[in-house]
């Protein structure tokens, strides 16, 4: 538990078999109100934590009075349902969060097709298809199911005591909650501790491609200035050296982009190339996160003016200025 100024915070921390270390979400507790930020994954184990941590300190759901996304990943609203179930209560996202949490049909269809072309000019092939047909698997649709709620769009830059920032990067509705009397911040998976945060590629609200990697960098920046003493992520530890930390990532963006320059001198001129060279049996794995990497990079170094593209075929071929 964290304690400052009559507010506190009980983590709820859940651990996992893989490299993110753990899912996070918290309570907060301030005056009257009980705040669920963010909501974990939809199982067993996080749903028996949650209950624990609110026995724990003699609460039940139904003393949840809020809840906050910081955006819109699975990992991040999977008891959503559950908590409605047991009490009708507010939950809160970014707009754009909206559309994907109510599963909007129009969005829906937008994204696949965002995708289908997206990876199709990557270069990605056959593979690139498979991976835009896993997308309309009703399977995948049904596990990703829509939130029970009509979710309230965060539109102000202040809510529940918290300063709102928008920290793009991770993904295109991802919000921060600054709580600036206690110098907490909640930052979704914009930093974590133990390894780089992903900046994953997605369409905007019109279907324009994001910028991702400028986007988390700009966002990084952006908490320095906070100058939190405690950034509560998504994933692994409590974060404490907080400015250091953010510096760090800011610097690995910038070395990894130089890697690719230097690939790209090598001859491998596609963003599918590039994924196969850099993560070889990960390509398949973890495709949509390579690729993310991949675009999101290479977009980055396109706007820094480092490397042009040119179109061949309906593929993109990238080069070094």
């Amino acid at each position: 538990m964290f304690k400052k100024n009559n507010m506190e915070v009980y983590p709820v921390i859940v651990p996992t078999s893989n490299k993110l270390s753990s899912i996070n979400f918290f309570l907060f507790k301030q005056a009257n109100s009980l705040t669920l930020i963010d909501a974990g994954l939809n199982n067993d184990d996080c749903w028996n934590a949650l209950q624990m941590i609110l026995n724990d300190h003699n609460y039940s759901l139904t003393d949840i009075t809020t809840i906050l996304l910081t955006h819109n990943h699975i990992d991040h609203i999977g008891l959503v349902n559950r908590v409605l179930a047991s009490h009708s209560i507010p939950v809160y996202a970014h707009p754009y969060a909206k559309l994907v949490l109510n599963r909007d049909p129009q969005y829906m269809k937008m994204r696949i097709e965002f995708f289908r072309k997206l990876y199709q000019e990557m270069g990605c092939g056959v593979f690139g298809e498979k991976q835009v047909a896993d997308l309309r698997n009703p399977i995948i649709l049904k596990k990703n199911k829509k939130i029970d709620c009509e979710i309230q769009e965060i539109t102000h830059n202040h809510l529940l005591g918290f300063d709102i920032i928008e920290i793009p990067g991770h993904a295109p509705d991802q919000l921060a909650f600054y709580h600036k009397e206690c110098k907490w911040l909640f930052a979704g998976d914009l930093l974590m501790e133990h390894i780089p945060s992903n900046a994953m590629v997605e369409p905007d609200f019109d279907g324009t491609r994001t910028k991702s990697l400028l986007q988390q960098k700009q966002s990084l920046e952006k908490c320095i200035s906070l100058q939190a003493e405690l950034i509560f992520s998504g994933h692994g530890s409590i974060i404490e050296n907080t400015i250091d930390l953010i510096k760090e990532r800011i610097k690995e963006i910038d070395e990894r982009a130089n890697k690719y320059i230097n690939l790209i001198q090598l001859g491998m001129s596609t963003a599918s190339e590039l994924a196969q060279w850099l993560y070889k049996e990960k390509y398949e794995k973890k495709f949509f996160h390579t690729m993310s990497k991949i675009i999101g990079t290479l977009d980055y170094l396109e706007l820094q003016g480092k490397i042009s593209k040119e179109m061949k075929k309906g593929i993109w071929y990238y080069y070094c200025n």
